[in-house]
Order: C-alpha cells, then sequence, then structure tokens
C-alpha cells in the first residue's frame, strides 16, 4: 500500500505507545501464556538500555524456564550449568571488571543445587547483579516442590501439600543474602500489577548502578507467577501472588548500603 505509514514514520510523528528494548532481541519467547518471565525480561532490558551498557553486558543464563533466555537478550551471553551462575558470573566479572555481568535466576537453580555458589559469591562480595525469579515451584520440569514452595502447597512431588515438619520451611532469600557483608542491595519485588512492576524497574537500575560504582553483589528477588503449575488462569495466578505469596514472603528492602541509596 503506497499510503501505508512505515515504523520510522510512526516513531517520526511521536505515535509510539510501546517499543521493544534494543537489549531485546526480535524472537518469540518460548515461556508459556500467562508467565510473568517475559515482563521481567523487558525491565531488565529498559534498565540496559537507559544506562547505555548494552555494549559491554554480559548475561549469565541459568538452567529453568528461563534457560533460552540468552537467544532473547541482544548481549553477550554465556549458559552456566545449573546453579553455578554465580560462580561463572564472579569469574568473568574478576577477569572483566570493566564488564557487566548479571545472572538470572529460578528458585530451582539459586536456593536448591546453587544455594552454595549465591551465599558465598554474596559473603566474598563478588561485583556482580543477581535477578532472582522465585514463583515457589520447579516450572520447567512439571512443578516439583522448591525451596520457596509455601507450607500446604500442592505440587508434583507434594500432591497433599508441603508439610513443613517433613520438608522443611520454605527459604526467604533475600533475607538470608541481606544478612552477608559482602552484600550491597537486597530487595524482593513483585509484578503482579502495574505499580509493582514500576517498583520492580526502578530496583532492577539499582541494582545494575551498585555493580557499576563497584559496591558488592546486588540482588533483586522478584515473585513471579506460574499458571501452568498453579493450574491456575493467569489472572487468577497474578492474585496468588498478592494474596498467598506475598504474605510469607514480603516486599521490601532487606539491605541498602549507604552508598546504594546516593546512586540509586
Amino acid at each position: 500500500m503506497d499510503d501505508a505509514v512505515t515504523h520510522e514514520q510512526i516513531i517520526e510523528q511521536g505515535n509510539v505507545m510501546y517499543r521493544r528494548p534494543d537489549a531485546l532481541s526480535d524472537a518469540w519467547t518460548h515461556y508459556c501464556p500467562g508467565c510473568t518471565h517475559g515482563i521481567i525480561h523487558r525491565l531488565i532490558a529498559e534498565a540496559i538500555d537507559e544506562l547505555a551498557i548494552r555494549d559491554r553486558t554480559i548475561l549469565v543464563a541459568p538452567v529453568g524456564c528461563s534457560v533460552l533466555m540468552y537467544h532473547y537478550f541482544d548481549v553477550d551471553a554465556v549458559e552456566a550449568a545449573h546453579g553455578r551462575a554465580p560462580a561463572m558470573a564472579a569469574g568473568l566479572k574478576r577477569t572483566q571488571p570493566d564488564k557487566i555481568v548479571f545472572t538470572y535466576q529460578g528458585d530451582g537453580d539459586l536456593a536448591s543445587i546453587g544455594a552454595a555458589e549465591i551465599l558465598h559469591a554474596a559473603n566474598r562480595g563478588e561485583n556482580i547483579t543477581v535477578f532472582f525469579v522465585n514463583n515457589t515451584v520447579y516450572g520447567m520440569t512439571s512443578g516439583q516442590m522448591a525451596p520457596t514452595t509455601l507450607p500446604g502447597q500442592v505440587t508434583t512431588s507434594t500432591p497433599t501439600g508441603r508439610d513443613v515438619a517433613l520438608h522443611g520451611h520454605p527459604m526467604r532469600m533475600a533475607e538470608i543474602i541481606a544478612g552477608l557483608p559482602g552484600a550491597s542491595y537486597v530487595v524482593r519485588r513483585s509484578v503482579h500489577d502495574a505499580r509493582t512492576i514500576r517498583q520492580t524497574k526502578k530496583a532492577v537500575l539499582t541494582a545494575l548502578q551498585a555493580q557499576i560504582t563497584g559496591l558488592g553483589l546486588s540482588m533483586v528477588e522478584i515473585l513471579s507467577s506460574c499458571p501452568t503449575n498453579w493450574h491456575m488462569a493467569p489472572a487468577d495466578a497474578l492474585a496468588w501472588v498478592r494474596d498467598v505469596m506475598m504474605p510469607y514472603y514480603p516486599l521490601g528492602d532487606f539491605k541498602v548500603l549507604d552508598a546504594v541509596k546516593r546512586v540509586g
């Protein structure tokens, strides 16, 4: 059509309502309908663009639902063995201190098989950024109990609900990491509505700025929905994050050094 308006003309006219961040590649994701990984990806990509660090950013991808995320970001990326992302990120940052290195990990990856890696990375004060996505289950492998599964929560491996007397208590990773001396910025956020999405975006920016300033390990735990493994409609899953997850995993700042406040 000769009179069709081009993408470039729309941008020139200032009528843009949405634009894919440059740090995101032009690719379809594999995530289930209603999954909030896509929202979190976008927030990280927007922060990378706004800080103008795309050409020196390295993503360390995990094993889990986001195992293929190196296809979705237009930045340098590596794939870590299950749970080993903090160890790989620490090595990359130490050998290339001018790079901005971040990990993106789920609860099974970070809080279970990778618990030693994240604890020691935080204790050493590795100058990396960790985005920890907590959806209370092993999402990729059919929804088994994770270290963050809530008391009484039904999963494929706890069909009668998590019994804390048998399985132990859910792990509040933000609170644990905040207690280690090498952590500079540790917060918990969510993406279940517009307000929490905006708050999470600010936290993502602050976490990356803490690394740029060289303040030590920064971590943003993000409560995320998993409609498929929770057996819920997407809207119901978002409500479940608000009504069920947040009472056990309260949003908030658990450690913010004064130096971080000055750059955040």
